[in-house]
């Protein structure tokens, strides 16, 4: 019996990409490259050689269950978990945790984002593989570093520890540092032993269970009251009723920072969490002038590295900007320095509570 299981997360609202990505329509259900694909697509078309489509286990909010019907009508309906509240990744990789090991006592789990690119997806598959069979003879809680080429402050960053024996590349890890300043992203890429946290993680189901009863008990106990109702017709009703009581908290803040069994498998993936517009811009083809266009056409006069991002048969003439993101969506359109991509998820909290949902 093939043990191994994969947690795709998909429920975000993807509020730094907006306009592009809206709460009707985030961005893991949106084609940025013109592939004909989205970025969930792509996740689960990567890691279907590792598992079956019965494996595979899509968590995300109730709203987005016709998007996930439409873009994935191969994965088992049963296989789709309906979070009927946001409650940031712990409780969804609790719950994850609970119905598949309710399946399956001696599941291996992958739990993914939805929205990372992965250009090289055969190394990819490799590192998941070494990943698993790390995993199934260790009590490990496991996450994929990427060797930072940059000073980046949108990443959390991980400090390697001592190598695990018998193995070359996954080591103990020391400590998370999550989002720092620039000045100290620096001084953590000097360093030479701190890698990005990319946010995919591999453990048993039985190992994380035992991590959130020690390190998150508010947690566990939720979803602990469920016992023997998982993988059943009566799981909907009570993760209906109990969903929403549990913590607003992500999986790192609530167990990998407080663990002492947290390993990471350094890995070159040609990884990018595609979290921003500039991480976007990064990976996109440039003009000689460095501009990039997404779905339009552009007429620029001493524009240069910027991205404008325009959906419709549209045309944008431009003059003088130079280091901006022009992002238009529908009935909003964004125009802001690309050094201030950061502030794009307070620009839409402001929306919203200005003039209302129907911006957002």
């Amino acid at each position: 019996m093939n043990h191994n299981y994969c947690v795709i997360m998909c429920g975000g609202v993807g509020s730094r990409f907006w306009p592009f990505s809206r709460t009707g329509m985030p961005k893991q259900f949106l084609d940025f490259f013109g592939t004909g694909r989205s970025l969930l697509q792509l996740t689960v078309e990567r890691v279907l050689p590792l598992v079956d489509h019965d494996h595979i286990i899509l968590v995300t909010n109730e709203t987005y269950l016709p998007l996930i019907r439409k873009q994935l009508p191969d994965i088992p309906e049963a296989n789709i978990l309906l979070e009927p509240a946001r409650r940031n990744t712990a409780p969804c990789v609790c719950w994850a945790a609970h119905h598949i090991y309710a399946l399956d006592p001696q599941a291996a789990i992958m739990t993914l984002p939805s929205d990372h690119l992965i250009l090289k997806e055969e190394a990819f598959r490799q590192a998941m593989c070494a990943g698993l069979d790390f995993v199934a003879v260790h009590d490990a809680l496991l996450t994929l570093g990427i060797t930072p080429s940059s000073p980046e402050t949108g990443y959390g960053y991980i400090q390697e520890g001592a190598p695990a024996p018998g193995y070359d590349n996954i080591m103990s890890v020391k400590c998370f540092t999550e989002k720092p300043s620039l000045e100290m992203a620096k001084v953590l890429l000097a360093s030479g032993d701190f890698y990005w946290n990319s946010g995919i993680f591999l453990w048993r189901a039985e190992t994380i269970l035992r991590a959130f009863r020690e390190l998150a008990p508010d947690i566990a106990e939720v979803f602990d009251a469920g016992q023997g109702v998982y993988a059943t017709p009566a799981e909907r009703a009570f993760i209906a009723e109990t969903f929403p009581s549990a913590p607003g908290i992500s999986v790192d803040y609530a167990i990998m920072e407080k663990a002492g069994n947290v390993y990471m498998e350094a890995v070159d993936l040609g990884w990018s969490d595609l979290g921003s517009w500039k991480a976007l811009y990064e990976l996109s083809p440039k003009d000689r002038d460095g501009n990039v266009t997404q779905n339009c056409k552009l007429l620029a006069k001493d524009c240069e590295r910027s991205i404008f991002a325009i959906k419709g048969d549209k045309i944008v003439v431009a003059d003088g900007l130079k280091d901006y993101i022009v992002a238009e969506n529908g009935n909003a359109l964004l125009i802001v320095p690309l050094e201030k991509e950061q502030d794009i998820r307070h620009i839409v909290n402001e929306v919203k509570s200005r003039y209302g949902e129907d911006y957002v």
